[in-house]
């Protein structure tokens, strides 16, 4: 039985017309079907600030993720001993805006921190976004580097590659968890997006995070489940990544995407790169498990 002839089933059975009763085995997948459209935003502008604002709009603005009260992580992508114009780590005005419009909507605490690639202290320097958080005069604002004290190990039920993985508690126990990656290419991934900017929050040896990465990845997803992604393609790394350095690689597009769905927001971005969803394994695992859209005509796209 297809969708069609199930409704119609259901219509003539509510009105009494038939007392066969409907072939519920189906109905997942129905449901599957009838699921509401996951929203993206887009948006473009050479403000970044504004942009964030503005990119969020659709959405139904920051106040839609935070609350008056809410601890926050907002979770860069800042592991690289690389500056803001070789895009290998996240813009710090996008970081910076989204900070303060959680600040205005009340949180109680904001945390920025990332486990980085390079030595810490150059990332978090060179990368800007230290700069950019020491002129926020907010004592709410809390910008740090790890401890290594606070990863927890955590069992991973739903895993199919990874059965318990060590997270940083802070990112499991936020009220609200941003997560602002850059769009860039990646060697083994091919891109590395919103799935992959959640690494950031593990610890252990991670490099056994990289066979079979993408279906990890997934898993990962399913315990470190970000409310709002946006993706800062405000300048894109389009070869030679995830540490670039070669500003012949980028691409600057002063752009950022966000949606609630970390895999339709993944999977918009690809496209960026005139690739499709499909083409990045973390996107298609994702998808299977259930934890988003990754088909683009079943999204509803908006350019704010």
């Amino acid at each position: 039985m297809d969708r069609r002839d199930f409704l119609k089933q259901i219509m003539l059975w509510s009105a009494g017309i038939t007392t066969a009763i409907p072939s519920f085995q189906i109905v997942p997948e129905i449901l599957a079907a009838e699921k509401p459209s996951p929203l993206v935003s887009h948006a473009t502008g050479k403000d970044y600030h504004k942009l964030v604002a503005q990119v969020l709009e659709p959405l139904g603005g920051i106040s839609k993720f935070v609350n008056t009260g809410d601890n926050v992580v907002i979770k860069p992508n800042m592991a690289w001993d690389r500056n803001p114009a070789q895009a290998a780590n996240t813009h710090p005005q996008v970081i910076k805006a989204l900070v303060e419009l959680s600040l205005d909507a009340g949180a109680k605490k904001i945390m920025v921190f990332d486990r980085t690639c390079n030595e810490e202290r150059r990332c978090y320097v060179n990368s800007g976004i230290q700069e950019a958080m020491e002129t926020v005069k907010d004592r709410r604002l809390k910008y740090f580097h790890p401890d290594s004290r606070k990863y927890v190990p955590v069992d991973i039920k739903r895993g199919k590659a990874v059965r318990q993985l060590s997270i940083y508690r802070d990112a499991l126990e936020a009220d609200t968890y941003i997560n602002v990656p850059v769009a860039k290419h990646h060697s083994l991934s091919r891109l590395t997006l919103g799935l992959k900017n959640s690494m950031g929050v593990l610890g252990g040896d991670r490099g056994q995070m990289h066979h079979n990465l993408g279906q990890k990845l997934a898993d990962l997803a399913t315990v470190v489940r970000p409310k709002l992604t946006l993706i800062d393609a405000t300048r894109i790394l389009l070869r030679n990544g995830p540490q670039g350095g070669d500003i012949d690689d980028v691409r600057v597009m002063d752009t950022v995407i966000a949606s609630a769905d970390l895999v339709a927001c993944d999977a918009y971005a690809t496209t960026l790169f005139d690739l499709q969803p499909e083409d990045i394994s973390s996107t298609v695992a994702a998808y299977n498990m259930g934890l988003g859209e990754m088909d683009l005509t079943r999204m509803k796209i908006i350019r704010a």
